[in-house]
């Protein structure tokens, strides 16, 4: 059985409200939440009443994506006094959904247990106050005695209480967190270009003197080549120095005129007429003649060099036009990877003592909405400046990253630079923010199905989380994404509230 450490929903102990009409009796349904370290339980019963069967619903959410359980048997126990009564179910009545009937058999303060059987191991969820009654009269005397004020975990009572289902969050990029105290430092907002790194771009340069031929068409910045494909030619033809046809025409005489020297000396070797180190002598000529024929061959034609991709990446400059003249060893076309890149900002002298300490970069791409950290793109700080001059007085901070969020070299990007500190605040993912009329709000959790919007001012922020610095405490737990959908639900939006439970 997995290892669990269970938090306790909101409801208060054994209580409830009750509404008792003069012919027949309707009572609210009781709310229980729990959490353990991957689920979240919110669950749905009638009171429970000895001898007579109450409904339960039980909603189970992945707290890794917050998505609903699916497929998965499940027990439900209450457990009074030792004395369990349970029931398993094989299948959910619909994602997320297990429903069942418990008919208690012992009055008094229990457990609600849900067992999660997974096939890695069993995972339990426990709220441990759920009051069983012996008789409709205990349970209304047990609602007088503790007043309407005790009522159970609908979270209803907030002015600023707003209705979003489960069936509503489970169908979006939704999620809940506990607030905690976390180390939150100075934070540096800045700008920063996107440059290739050594090594991940390389030139293709002209092999001899001539004028650039481009064969291909669609030879154009951004093209995919791949390593060793034909780029462009130069050709030399018509010229009285460097004429590559002539060239290619002289080595193919040598190479020819070598290899015949060299096969007949092996000959005359077989029958001791020439000695070895006269054949070494031919090996070696033909040897050095075929490098020069195989290189031409090679990187040469009739029409001139042949000039290849130095490496498989894409085409980030061409440095000259069709038909121009170029001397060997001039560059014709850049090719980058796109792999391996530079970030280089820039920041404020003032905080030179702390580039030190930098913990983290959150990197923002005009375009993209996700805030990629320096981990995610397996980056790391390369240098920062010693010095500034009269003509630039910033202070150039270089980072090195793997572009995996389509970086494009020469791009600029948003940077937050945020440094290693001991301080210590509340913090809130920024999508768990919203913003109305220049004021700030947080959704606070009342229960799985309940939000109480709650004004916040705001501190500081690294471009992913946002310093609180009033308006809610640690241990509330907030809706950290999704916001701006169950604000959608304040104004109107939400479905029936009770949709798919047990009323």
């Amino acid at each position: 059985m997995l290892s669990m450490a269970v938090i306790l929903g909101m409801a208060p102990a054994c209580h409830h409200a009750h509404e008792e009409h003069e012919h027949e009796h309707h009572h609210d349904a009781e709310q229980y939440t729990a959490y353990n370290s991957d689920f979240e339980l919110f669950a749905e019963a009638e009171p429970f009443l000895v001898g007579q069967e109450s409904k339960v619903a039980a909603h189970l959410t992945y707290l890794s994506n917050f998505k609903p359980l699916d497929s998965v048997r499940v027990k439900i126990s209450l457990v009074v006094d030792g004395e369990a009564v349970s029931q398993l179910i094989e299948q959910p009545s619909q994602p997320g959904i297990y429903k069942c009937t418990v008919k208690p058999t012992k009055a008094g303060c229990g457990q609600l247990k849900v067992e999660i059987m997974q096939p890695a191991g069993t995972s339990v969820l426990t709220h441990p106050h759920v009051h069983v009654y012996a008789s409709h009269e205990a349970m209304h005397e047990h609602g007088h005695e503790h007043g309407h004020e005790h009522g159970h975990e609908h979270g209803h009572g907030a002015a600023n209480a707003v209705a979003f289902t489960k069936e509503q969050s489970w169908k979006i990029d939704f999620a809940t967190d506990t607030l905690r105290m976390q180390p939150f430092g100075t934070v540096i907002k800045t700008a920063g270009q996107v440059l290739p790194s050594q090594g991940d771009e390389r030139e293709a340069v002209a092999t001899a003197s001539g004028v650039v031929v481009f064969n291909n068409g669609s030879l154009v910045p951004g093209a995919a080549v791949k390593a060793g494909q034909q780029l462009f030619t130069i050709e030399s033809s018509g010229m009285a120095d460097d004429n590559m046809s002539v060239r290619l025409q002289e080595v193919t005489a040598s190479y020819s005129a070598a290899k015949a020297e060299y096969e007949r000396k092996l000959q005359l070797a077989e029958d001791k007429i020439v000695s070895q180190s006269e054949l070494g002598r031919a090996k070696a000529a033909y040897e050095t003649a075929k490098a020069a024929y195989d290189n031409l061959q090679r990187n040469f034609s009739q029409k001139g060099a042949v000039v290849r991709a130095p490496i498989s990446g894409y085409v980030q400059r061409i440095n000259v036009g069709n038909g121009s003249f170029v001397e060997a060893g001039q560059s014709v076309i850049t090719v980058s990877q796109n792999r391996d890149l530079f970030i280089q900002a820039e920041v404020q002298p003032r905080y030179y003592s702390q580039l030190s300490t930098i913990g983290d970069v959150n990197i923002i791409i005009p375009g993209d909405d996700h805030v990629y950290t320096l981990a995610e793109l397996n980056g790391s700080v390369v240098s920062y400046g010693k010095s500034t001059d009269k003509d630039c007085p910033l202070v150039p901070v270089t980072f090195r990253v793997r572009n995996q969020a389509g970086l494009l070299s020469g791009s600029f990007v948003t940077l937050y630079i945020t440094t290693r500190s001991d301080q210590q605040a509340l913090a809130i993912p920024n999508e768990g923010i919203v913003e109305e009329m220049g004021n700030y709000f947080v959704f606070v959790q009342l229960n799985p199905e309940s939000f109480e919007k709650r004004l916040v001012r705001l501190g500081s922020t690294d471009g992913r989380f946002t310093e609180i610095l009033s308006g809610v405490k640690a241990g509330e737990r907030v809706v950290t994404r999704g916001a701006s959908m169950v604000r959608l639900a304040q104004n109107g939006a939400a479905l029936d509230p009770h949709a798919g439970h047990v009323h």
